[in-house]
């Protein structure tokens, strides 16, 4: 490796890993001579990057911490598997990624030379993920350009597909990514309505962003400074508002560690309630309020897998009927 500058910031690639380097193993790492690597290692010392050296027969280079540290600086393969780790976590919106790793997978793909960003998008079309099915996938290419948008403050045109199928163009001011572990919601002042709006992201298609910019304006939320918190607090705010709320009460015959860990942690925490189970054995009860659809709830506790009594709401009770009745059906006419 002749040139000087790459050479420097692939030394500092591997410098950054928490190790200690003999110096002939960068010296074979970046293809020179161990009297080079001393240079380089100078080099760095003068622009101020504290690189400590051990003697000895096991001694070394290493990073210390020290007031000037370098940015991170990545290799091909390193940069490619962030990238696409990042745009698997996105793309089907994984419990615990939030907008964080959207922002940061913005940021990542904005300075990727285009071949580095072929390598992504090539491996990543060749993946299949395994989902559990009870999310929508999400175009990694959408997330990041409402989240770049929506930091840089430049408006959205897209296309947007309500619940019951409608196709509507709209041009928004995004303010915030709001992920709720099973989708992706964005939170915008729609220009053309004049108000504030959600959008599901997995319904959006084709945004562009316009270029033009804008300032941020406040949420209609008293005592708000703005932020992801606001976000967060609005998008619920506006979700409970349309959305009836289900008020929970829901015994199961297992002990509640066995519930919980098989429940999100939206429809709250059971209780342990002994004798609460079917066969009179300690089981635990649920009663929590939530604005899930019956739908998504039913298959929840059913996919807690143990014996389970529902003593309200009466809609989710009709609901598990019909489901269980149709279920049944299917059942016996496989057995035809």
């Amino acid at each position: 490796m002749t040139d000087t500058p790459a050479r420097l910031l692939k030394l500092l690639s591997l410098l950054q890993t928490p190790r200690e380097w003999p110096g002939g193993e960068l010296a074979e790492r970046l293809d020179v001579s161990p009297r080079t690597v001393r240079r380089d290692i100078d080099r760095l010392r003068e622009l101020g990057y504290p690189v400590e050296a051990s003697r000895g027969s096991l001694g070394g280079y290493r990073l210390v911490a020290g007031a000037a540290m370098p940015p991170l600086v990545l290799d091909d393969e390193e940069a490619v598997a962030i990238a696409v780790g990042l745009r698997a976590g996105a793309g089907h919106a994984i419990e615990g990624v939030d907008e964080a790793s959207v922002r940061a997978l913005a940021k990542l793909e904005q300075v990727l030379p285009s071949r580095l960003r072929h390598r992504v998008s090539a491996l990543q079309n060749a993946t299949v993920p395994l989902t559990r099915g009870d999310g929508a996938t999400i175009a990694p290419q959408t997330l990041t350009t409402l989240a770049s948008a929506a930091t840089g403050q430049e408006a959205l045109r897209f296309s947007y597909r309500s619940g019951d199928g409608r196709e509507t163009k709209r041009q928004v001011e995004p303010y915030r990514l709001v992920s709720t572990g099973r989708r992706w919601y964005l939170v915008a002042y729609d220009l053309l309505r004049a108000d504030w709006r959600t959008f599901r992201v997995d319904r959006v298609s084709e945004p562009f962003a316009t270029g033009a910019r804008f300032a941020a304006r406040p949420l209609p939320m008293e005592g708000g400074e703005g932020g992801a918190g606001d976000a967060a607090r609005y998008f619920a705010r506006s979700m409970a508002s349309r959305q009836p709320e289900l008020r929970l009460d829901v015994r199961f015959a297992a002990p509640a560690e066995f519930v919980a860990a098989r429940l999100p942690p939206t429809l709250g925490v059971p209780e342990p309630e002994p004798g609460s189970g079917a066969d009179g054995a300690d089981g635990c009860r649920l009663r929590s309020s939530c604005t899930d659809s019956l739908e998504w709830v039913a298959l929840r506790l059913a996919l807690v897998d143990c014996e389970f009594a529902v003593q309200g709401p009466p809609e989710l009770v009709a609901y598990l009927e019909s489901l269980g009745a149709r279920l049944t059906r299917a059942a016996s006419h496989g057995k035809g």
